[in-house]
């Protein structure tokens, strides 16, 4: 059992919250995209933010740092989008392993450097796998429902690169997170377990899917019993719902997980849903308002926040849960 399997026996854990609310504050322009590195690049790159781990280096850490400093146990390395797939829209393929490794090694340097600070709360870091842009089990075309923009091989080659940067990079969990298709997610899980067994890693993998509207199933149409089975054919340190939903709308939904399955679940829900431009008006204290009927329903073992949350709503979050044990599993009953 890794360390921080061992901490989740006996306390919830708090992930971060988003890194893109974050970095939208910044306002980078193309030329902050680009840094010295990327000048002469054929295309735009405004709106990359994974690029920014390698030149804005020192942004991606000062978001990590403060994370950590308002009680996050674990932060989310800057990969939601750094597969070869991903990066295809940016013609940015060739430097996907390096934007895993390099995001990986500075979540890594900031997590450490708080660990060294307090021994006794070490710091995490997980490796974040996105969806892609791409859905292998549905067609994006209405007129063509047999056609697919990708296939399960094409995913497996994309997933096994990046899983390879971020666990060089310092990894201490695999995150594959936003699963609105589970066919995607089976891809990544794949290529982790044939990783694992391949280089005798020891590494714990985390599962979040995304219940996607008021139906109460993910957008290849599954219900979250269904989305249990489909992806409980490894061993998952976590199972849990991320993104689409505010805390109140995900509600229900985290009690049929934690009535369907013994093992830790997690959640990170957006703080609200977006108004019509976009953003995120739910407050820190509402959010954690909300959360805090997870707990006091005993529903999960590891909860942090998605879209539109800040380091004000995982401060909020993570002084709520001091009051609270983690949730029965089967591995901490006693």
């Amino acid at each position: 059992m890794t360390v921080i399997e061992e901490i989740l026996l006996k306390r919830i854990l708090v992930l971060d919250g988003a890194m893109g609310t974050m970095l939208q504050d910044y306002k980078f322009s193309e030329e902050d995209f680009r840094g010295d590195r990327f000048v002469k690049h054929p295309c735009s790159l405004k709106g990359n933010n994974d690029l920014l781990s390698l030149t804005q280096p020192e942004t991606i850490k000062t978001v990590h740092r403060k994370y950590f400093e308002v009680g996050a146990d674990i932060v989310e390395t800057n990969t939601f989008s750094s597969t070869s797939i991903g990066m295809g829209d940016y013609q940015m393929e060739p430097w996907v392993y390096e934007m895993n490794f390099e995001s990986a090694k500075l979540a890594r340097q900031v997590a450490d450097e708080f660990t060294k600070k307090t021994p006794n709360k070490p710091r995490f870091v997980a490796g974040s796998i996105g969806p892609t842009n791409r859905t292998a089990s549905m067609s994006p075309d209405v007129n063509d429902p047999g056609y697919r923009a990708v296939t399960f091989d094409e995913l497996l080659v994309s997933y096994t690169e990046q899983v390879e940067g971020l666990v060089d990079g310092g990894s201490d969990v695999l995150l594959v997170e936003t699963i609105f298709d589970t066919l995607n997610a089976k891809a990544a899980l794949f290529a982790i377990d044939a990783l694992k067994e391949k280089n005798n890693w020891d590494i714990p993998v985390m599962v979040s899917g995304t219940i996607t509207d008021a139906s109460g199933r993910t957008l290849s149409g599954q219900t979250v019993e269904a989305f249990v089975v489909s992806v409980s054919h490894i061993p998952l340190m976590s199972i849990g719902f991320n993104c689409a939903l505010g805390a109140d709308q995900l509600l229900p939904y985290l009690r049929r997980l934690s009535q369907t399955t013994e093992i830790n679940t997690s959640a990170h829900p957006n703080a609200g849903l977006p108004n019509a431009f976009g953003s995120y008006d739910q407050s820190p204290k509402e959010m954690s308002d909300l959360i805090e009927k997870y707990l006091e329903e005993n529903l999960v073992n590891i909860i942090g926040g998605c879209c539109g949350s800040t380091p004000d709503h995982i401060a909020q979050i993570a002084r709520v849960v001091r009051n609270y044990k983690p949730r029965k599993t089967e591995l901490n009953i006693q």
